[in-house]
């Protein structure tokens, strides 16, 4: 497999760096931090622009006519509008949901920088749909309906190509760490999807969604000739696999060398315990008494194959996190549509205000996914750091409801708190745990 086309010409001038892979690593970092932060960027401004689909005009200033609700948009103009954008919502994740499990599937059988580069772009297109809807005076539920569950279906190529693709450059040192700080990138793209909506949210809104769009557009277009999904595209060495704390003991895991399916895997020369080798570590290591850093045969290719569905839920720990992942993500996203609203009825905020203030439940949340990941490397505990801040999350929703609008600073410092919790093991599960399971 050969490097993008602008991969090509950077390498010319990289290759005279005496620490190729350092630079490599640290430009797929900060580039895969980009793309996702794209996609929460994209899908952000939904959340912002509700609460003028529907609301109390007269309250804009030079607003002269003499019904509140002139300058709402149909069919939100009607008394279930609160259902009707709930529905987008649900069109939304609904859409996300199925298309995140064939996603994973095609992500393993296809060249990575496609699958994201095609994905970003056409998130991008349906982003910009969702915007020239008002632009093209369109008025119909179903049109909004459709843009947003074709929007669900794109938007979900994102996040297992990247930590797929991240996942092929790092190995096992700190990840918790790592990952804490790169998986910021989901708090970023809200914060500015928030910022950028909020500009245009009672002007214009159609530019909420433009703008976005476009922006991922264009970071689709850099992808395709600029993101190297494996470091052997372009002469670097393989991250180091082995050495995983699996159940309190080290094991042993493959190296891979490309993510096709035909792929070839070196094992470390550490020798697993037969007596305690696991059922789910034999789906990753397929021959585990190897004497020298030989390929495995093609005859052993099959079992290097992209695991089942059934053989994922056979893995360890891999039932038990998604039902983790599953209450975390009801209030994330619950949060991530709703809260600028919440904030807008319940403290009588203006929407441009309402989406700068939501923005520091996401603030918050940054600090939480970097300080899960520090105490689960301190630690090994992952799956205690986890509970432990899912434990204390729950009270703090309720003490946010009878007491986040006391002041502008209670706000802020509750919002800010409950972010923490609730992105903390968002943050943990869906990176440093997803790798090692």
């Amino acid at each position: 497999m050969t490097a993008p086309l602008g991969i090509q010409v950077v390498d010319k001038i990289c290759c005279k760096c005496h620490s190729k892979n350092v630079w490599y690593r640290s430009y797929i970092l900060v580039f895969t931090f980009l793309c996702y932060t794209a996609y929460h960027l994209s899908r952000k401004p939904i959340s912002i622009v509700q609460n003028v689909l529907h609301g109390n005009c007269s309250a804009l200033p030079g607003f002269n006519s003499s019904d509140p609700n002139a300058c709402d948009w149909a069919p939100f103009d009607h008394s279930n509008y609160m259902e009707l954008e709930g529905a987008l919502n649900y069109g939304y994740l609904f859409s996300y949901a199925i298309g995140m499990f064939f996603v994973g599937h095609i992500a393993e059988r296809v060249t990575l920088r496609y699958v994201l580069s095609f994905g970003m772009i056409l998130s991008g297109i349906t982003t910009v749909l969702f915007g020239l809807g008002r632009i093209w005076n369109i008025h119909l539920l179903t049109y909004y309906m459709a843009v947003q569950i074709a929007g669900g279906i794109v938007q979900s190529t994102g996040w297992p190509c990247v930590v797929t693709c991240v996942g092929n450059w790092f190995g096992n040192g700190h990840r918790g760490l790592l990952f804490g700080v790169w998986n910021s990138h989901t708090s970023v793209g809200n914060i500015l999807g928030s910022l950028i909506a909020g500009v245009w949210v009672e002007t214009n809104w159609a530019l909420s969604f433009i703008v976005p769009g476009l922006i991922i557009i264009g970071l689709g277009i850099l992808v395709f000739f600029f993101l190297v999904t494996d470091p052997t595209h372009v002469g670097c060495s393989a991250p180091d696999y082995h050495g995983d704390l699996v159940g309190g003991r080290r094991t042993m895991k493959p190296v891979f060398a490309s993510s096709h399916t035909k792929r070839d895997v070196i094992t470390t020369p550490e020798v697993v315990d037969d007596e305690n080798y696991s059922e789910e570590e034999s789906l990753l290591v397929p021959n585990h008494n190897m004497d020298s850093l030989n390929a495995i045969p093609d005859s052993s290719l099959d079992d290097l194959a992209p695991i089942s569905f059934m053989r994922a839920l056979r893995i360890q720990g891999v039932i038990e996190y998604s039902l983790c992942l599953f209450q975390v993500k009801l209030v994330g996203y619950t949060l991530l549509y709703w809260l600028p609203m919440y904030i807008q009825n319940t403290a009588g905020y203006s929407a441009s205000e309402s989406a700068d203030l939501s923005t520091f439940f996401d603030i918050g949340g940054i600090v939480g996914g970097i300080l899960a990941g520090i105490v689960s490397d301190y630690t090994g505990k992952s799956a205690s750091t986890c509970t432990a801040m899912l434990v204390l999350s729950a009270p703090m929703m309720f003490i946010y409801e009878a007491y986040g609008n006391i002041s502008l600073k209670n706000n802020i410092a509750l919002l800010m708190l409950m972010g923490l919790l609730v992105n903390g093991p968002y943050a943990l599960i869906t990176t440093a745990v997803s790798a090692d399971l």
